[in-house]
């Protein structure tokens, strides 16, 4: 969950693709189907369920997505749980089981609210690194492997087998996991801490440079290839338009934010960056040259080229992510529509 902020109107989101049933074992090698001429659909969600409410609606939701003859493949990225409910080992396991409902491949990607964010006392006062092993337990227990309809993904480094890369029709993906709370580097105050542990501090270090490597070696890779576009997915919102954020809300994504401008303004294609965190879907271009942001990270450079898309999630989840990859000639190589819940 984001640290409490003043809200205004919309914030971001819609994103997101992937591939069918067949996805590649390798960065390089070109999995079953790869040749398809593309227009093949995905489904993302995030931020969800959140909630006694949306945890009965849940199985109903799941069914509506397997229920798509165009969809071919789910994300989840991230919060799996609001931040004022119990981080219980029960509750893992049963959003597991619905994840395992899904018809097709799920890609899911952690969030802050089921680890970050459990030290609170309303979540059940935990140790947040106990709880990130508990979620790897529970949700990545075969590295390598998607949820629901077991597919191949990579992973690259077996320390972190929720960051995953895999290709499809010409676009790369890479899921990766990055958090909002500043990505683990706000203190842990529901267990008595006032600054951030040298554990913790430890930790989201290994887990950016992790991130960060990912997300170098697949824009290097779909430069190699010529491919047509690069996906990133991931919890945090580190562009939040809703309000102004302080050093200590945003400082721990500098790295990435400028590795973003640096991989995509190289690169001759479409790049797409898709999170959740903030709860209310966006479209914008925040790394394009003059954007606050640019300023606010302090980074060098600009990349005109990525497009970013926040999902609908918290009370704003009334709707789920269907993105096309289009075919080549296309205006731009993804396309999406909110598809509004019917239950």
């Amino acid at each position: 969950m984001r640290r409490t902020r003043p809200r205004t109107l919309a914030a971001t989101a819609v994103m997101a693709a992937l591939a069918a049933t067949a996805l590649s074992s390798g960065p390089a090698q070109a999995a079953d189907g790869q040749s398809k001429p593309g227009h093949e659909s995905f489904a993302v969600i995030g931020d969800v369920p959140y909630g006694a409410t949306q945890v009965a609606k849940f199985p109903g939701w799941v069914d509506q997505i397997n229920a798509d003859p165009d969809v071919s493949l789910a994300f989840h990225v991230g919060d799996i749980k609001n931040g004022s409910t119990r981080c219980d080992d029960a509750y893992y396991r049963m959003i597991r089981a619905q994840f395992d409902r899904f018809t097709d491949p799920l890609v899911y990607t952690p969030g802050d609210n089921e680890w970050t964010d459990c030290h609170r006392a309303n979540n059940g006062a935990y140790n947040p690194l106990e709880r990130l092993a508990f979620d790897r337990s529970v949700f990545f227990d075969h590295p390598g492997t998607t949820l629901g309809v077991p597919a191949r993904v990579s992973v690259a480094d077996p320390a972190f087998p929720e960051n995953v890369s895999l290709r499809r029709d010409g676009v790369d993906f890479a899921a990766l996991h990055v958090v909002g709370s500043n990505n683990d580097l706000q203190p842990w105050t529901g267990i008595g801490q006032t600054t951030a542990t040298a554990e913790q501090v430890a930790e989201e270090r290994a887990r950016m440079d992790a991130s960060i490597a990912l997300l170098r070696n697949t824009f290097a890779e779909a430069r190699q290839r010529h491919d047509r576009a690069v996906v990133v997915l991931q919890q945090a919102d580190m562009f939040d338009p809703t309000y102004t954020p302080a050093p200590d809300d945003i400082s721990a994504f500098t790295p990435l934010v400028q590795a973003l401008v640096d991989e995509a303004s190289a690169f001759d294609g479409d790049v797409y960056l898709v999170n959740g965190d903030s709860h209310v879907y966006n479209y914008d271009r925040p790394l394009a040259p003059g954007s606050v942001w640019l300023d606010r990270y302090g980074v060098t450079g600009s990349a005109s080229n990525l497009q970013r898309i926040t999902v609908d999630g918290s009370d704003n989840n009334r709707d789920w992510l269907k993105v096309t990859v289009n075919r080549p000639g296309a205006d731009r190589v993804l396309s999406w529509e909110r598809v509004p819940y019917t239950s």
